[in-house]
């Protein structure tokens, strides 16, 4: 496991092949249609529109952002953001949106370029301050310096994509956030930055009493389903003794089950990490 500070430019959109283009449009322009007619979509007037790929992020665009924002998440809590069925709302949220905020690293690939495509909104076009990577300055792990392909499943050569999960990392998405928002909405600057000083404060103090709770356990042996938590195993001083899927993304054979099975009960191992 490789720690690398995350100093890199945002990266730039993928190219999306013209079939799954055409694949995502008849998906769902019968539903926008219907929406447009029904004339459901209706975010408040004067503030600012935040599109979200995932639940953590809208999280902390609601915190910092407060009444002043409009806040949308695409993947659900309970969804893998790795794979993201097409939606009518989703197309329409985007083309109405100030600002999209991505876990970046290549999480949202397979699904999010062509989506933003079809929305037309400019402004989220990477490159403009309608688009923020959400990992830009955090601390990203797992960064590969050797070459990645799909017999590895489904690995991040830019870095581990669950970043998020330390809370230090989650500062700076939140400053990230406050300072994007006040390029968009600059009359409206001095209520992002007020609102993140208190988020920082009310983190730090959660964040100590964390430490207290998970300190006596510094130093157990945990396996994990998915490779989703080295930040996290890091800042807690927990080991990831191994992984219920075989590589990332592939669901667990019966014999790879049997074996990490008996390799945790020789080592003693009695945790398993999941997502929910």
């Amino acid at each position: 496991m490789r720690r690398a500070a995350c100093g890199m430019k945002e990266q730039k959109w993928f190219y999306v092949k013209k079939e799954q283009t055409m694949w995502i449009i008849i998906a769902i322009l019968p539903g926008v249609l219907v929406m447009l007619m029904a004339g459901i979509i209706s975010p408040v007037a004067g503030r600012v529109n935040v599109v979200a790929t995932t639940e953590d992020l809208a999280s902390l665009a609601r915190e910092v952002g407060g009444d002043m924002v409009n806040v949308m998440a695409i993947a659900r809590g309970y969804q893998d953001p790795h794979f993201v069925n097409p939606k009518p709302s989703y197309l329409l949220k985007l083309r109405k949106a100030d600002l999209l905020i991505a876990v970046g690293r290549e999480l949202e690939v397979g699904w999010l370029p062509a989506l933003v495509q079809q929305s037309r909104n400019k402004k989220l076009r990477g490159g403009g301050n309608g688009y923020l990577d959400a990992s830009i300055g955090c601390s990203v792990l797992q960064q590969s310096t050797m070459r990645v392909d799909r017999s590895m499943g489904d690995v991040h050569p830019f870095g581990n994509p669950h970043y998020w999960l330390m809370p230090n990392n989650g500062i700076v998405i939140a400053t990230n956030i406050s300072t994007r928002l006040s390029e968009i909405d600059p009359d409206h600057a001095d209520h992002y930055r007020t609102r993140l000083a208190d988020f920082v404060r009310r983190l730090k103090e959660a964040s100590a009493r964390w430490d207290a709770l998970i300190s006596p356990y510094s130093g157990t042996s945990v396996v994990t389903y998915h490779n989703s938590w080295p930040n996290f195993a890091q800042r807690y001083g927990l080991h990831v003794f191994g992984y219920v899927e075989p590589k990332p993304g592939v669901p667990p054979s019966p014999a790879h089950t049997l074996n990490l099975i008996q390799q945790m009960k020789s080592e003693g191992v009695k945790i398993i990490i999941v997502e929910p």
